[in-house]
């Protein structure tokens, strides 16, 4: 449990924008990831004035260190859980839940003209709350898929459905999210599509060629757990090598989680080199992607996948799960990437000959492709359109001032 009310404040803040809403935002959040700062900076630049409550600095099973830069963060007074979720399509993963206790509270003393807050759980609750008491516009950002979401129970999904009254505009990440969303009842001009965003000036810095022994290296970024479908994906890759004994692969997979004694124990034959490399900072993981080829991303289930774009703008095509929106919607077959289901082995297997097996030259040509479709999203692209959905739920309840 989280009893902190500790404010982070920081005064060296970039000047508003000339044009900038003249409006208090107050943004309710479980936390502010690392890829999410730059996003909520451009967003406080666009504002008169941005409140960030989070639930908790850090979840624990995150690598990060929270760093707010110059955003004003208070924690919330919150109680967390956590709780196991199985999924439909056979993996097990836990959640984080946050209650946050005094959200009402904090929201009277702020007085915002306007409330966003982060995903259909409590904290939206207690802003829904506050808005039939002051009549106050209220925004919900969700980061989900129709696949994400398969499963969930008939509780969640009445509560999301009780909740729609409540909320003017909601904002999406992806088109299965928008999907989604419209099933549960939301019309299309009350959702708008707002892709996350990598940090500025960090993966795009590394040459976009690679030479023959690099071009086909493989790399896997993220938590070594069940969801991720790290392990049935490196059990094929080694099978592919045993049948291909002419192609020497190697494997870099970054991170750490519950399944790395079962990644350690898999026998890999002698063309097939993995290097399993554990936690590596930001810096540390932008040299990877700058000595690899191409990554790989099988997971199971992500609302997203922030290495997508990581890759993307570090020039590496990518070998991508269609249960990743993120790989689903900026993984062109044959262009900046290849797709497949990681639940089908024979499409695994096609998939990973269709990578494996592209020339050298057409593979530097994917890079340029992969940079370019990741230059389209940016920090201030996205909180543009954060801000015209600001905007259009003030001026729909005349609430501007």
């Amino acid at each position: 449990m989280n009893a902190s009310l500790a404010s982070f404040v920081h005064r060296d803040a970039a000047p508003a924008l000339v044009d900038a809403l003249p409006a208090h935002v107050v943004l309710l959040t479980n936390f502010i990831p690392p890829h999410q700062r730059p996003l909520f900076t451009e967003l406080s630049r666009r504002v008169k004035k941005l409140t960030i409550l989070i639930s908790t600095p850090m979840e624990s099973d995150r690598q990060w260190q929270a760093d707010f830069g110059t955003l004003d963060v208070r924690v919330l007074r919150t109680w967390t859980v956590r709780r196991p979720w199985r999924h439909p399509a056979g993996f097990a993963d836990r959640l984080h839940v946050h209650v946050p206790l005094n959200t009402l509270g904090m929201l009277g003393e702020l007085k915002p003209d306007v409330v966003l807050s982060s995903a259909l759980g409590f904290a939206t609750l207690g802003a829904a709350l506050y808005k039939r008491l002051h009549s106050v516009p209220l925004l919900v950002w969700v980061g989900l898929s129709e696949h994400t979401e398969r499963g969930r129970g008939r509780a969640r999904n009445w509560l999301r459905r009780r909740l729609i009254g409540s909320i003017d505009q909601i904002l999406v990440n992806g088109r299965s999210g928008a999907r989604y969303l419209r099933g549960l009842g939301f019309a299309d001009e009350q959702i708008s599509h707002v892709p996350y965003t990598t940090e500025p000036e960090l993966w795009d810095q590394c040459s976009l060629r690679r030479d023959a022994a690099a071009s086909h290296r493989l790399l896997f970024v993220g938590q070594l757990n069940e969801r991720k479908g790290i392990v049935p994906f490196t059990e094929r890759l080694a099978r592919w090598t045993a049948e291909h004994p002419d192609r020497r692969v190697e494997f870099s997979i970054i991170g750490s989680g519950p399944l790395r004694e079962r990644l350690e124990a898999i026998r890999a034959p002698e063309n097939l080199s993995l290097r399993l490399l554990g936690e590596r900072n930001f810096r540390q993981i932008a040299e990877e992607y700058a000595r690899s080829g191409i990554l790989a991303f099988p997971t199971l289930a992500d609302e997203w996948g922030m290495v997508v774009n990581e890759a993307l703008a570090s020039g590496l095509p990518v070998l991508g799960s269609v249960y990743s929106q993120a790989a689903e919607e900026l993984c062109v077959e044959g262009e900046t990437g290849w797709v497949f289901r990681p639940d089908a082995p024979g499409e695994m297997e096609q998939a990973l000959t269709r990578a494996l097996e592209t020339p050298v030259e057409r593979l530097n040509e994917m890079r340029t492709a992969a940079r370019a479709r990741a230059a389209e999203i940016t920090p201030q692209n996205s909180a543009e359109r954060m801000v015209e959905a600001l905007q259009a739920a003030l001026d729909r309840r005349g609430g501007r001032r």
